[in-house]
């Protein structure tokens, strides 16, 4: 039948639907292929070889359901796993980490610029690589912050021991003056109000969700082939290896609707 392709977006829990928001604000005619490996979450403390195996697994089972055009909304897949996934799959592949450098380098006044991501994504150096090799002269400060995806993932948004654990994460980031914070990984929109009050109102944020929904945004205004072949409707659906209440209350308060959520058969 026609016009069944779907664009497909995979992450290890909730932060793909930070993505999946930016889509509905950006894109929002498109029909959306979900799956979020709950089962599995968190990647960020996972060895490189298994991250590429999920990703895989994930790819596999977004394109047996139909995906035409793959987003990885998680930055640890991202870093770890896209050319992998690229070489593998001979469809449009798009990754969050890219974007992300991109408008960092066109927003930074001061060149030094603060990442902050899970444990996976800062050891793999692949943001400060990108950096380097476009703007050497920029520099680029690390911080790892493996606390809040846990806390993310169990609604903790608000509460008052997150907003001191944010605290403490990017408080090197704030002694290094950087003036442009990349939040390299899809969760941590979801405490944006939180990290841009401690990090302070003057330091610009960039979130690698939105900034990979309009590269995509882009990538179809210039491919009308496979454009016009894409699903335009809004029958959304939403997989995950383990369907938790936790994720449709967050899903619900996020996207601002409920969701169906369906067990993946991966």
């Amino acid at each position: 039948m026609k016009n069944k392709n779907k664009i497909g977006i995979f992450d290890s829990g909730i932060g793909g639907l930070t993505v999946v928001k930016k889509m509905f604000e950006i894109l929002p005619e498109y029909q959306i292929l979900y799956f979020g490996d709950t089962a599995r979450m968190p990647y960020g403390e996972r060895s490189s070889e298994i991250i590429k195996k999920y990703s895989i697994e994930a790819s596999e089972f977004l394109i047996k359901k139909g995906a035409k055009i793959i987003v990885i909304a998680c930055n640890t897949a991202s870093a770890t796993a896209s050319q992998e996934l690229k070489k593998k799959f001979s469809l449009p592949i798009f990754e969050v980490i890219t974007p992300a450098v991109e408008k960092a380098i066109q927003i930074t006044k001061n060149k030094r610029i603060g990442i902050i991501g899970t444990r996976a994504t800062v050891n793999s150096g692949i943001y400060e690589k990108l950096i380097k090799e476009k703007k050497p002269e920029i520099k680029v400060f690390s911080q790892p912050a493996p606390l809040l995806v846990p806390l993310i993932e169990e609604g903790w948004l608000k509460k008052g021991e997150t907003k001191r654990i944010i605290k403490s994460y990017l408080y090197p980031l704030k002694m290094a003056q950087i003036d442009t914070l990349i939040m390299a990984c899809t969760h941590y929109p979801l405490l944006r109000e939180q990290i841009q009050l401690k990090i302070g109102r003057k330091i610009k944020l960039v979130d690698p969700g939105e900034e990979v929904v309009l590269k995509l945004k882009e990538f179809l205004e210039k491919n009308k082939a496979i454009e016009k072949e894409l699903a335009k409707n809004k029958n959304h659906q939403f997989y995950l290896s383990d369907p938790t209440p936790k994720f449709q209350e967050i899903a619900r308060r996020w996207l601002g609707q409920r969701i169906e959520i369906k067990l993946a058969d991966i």
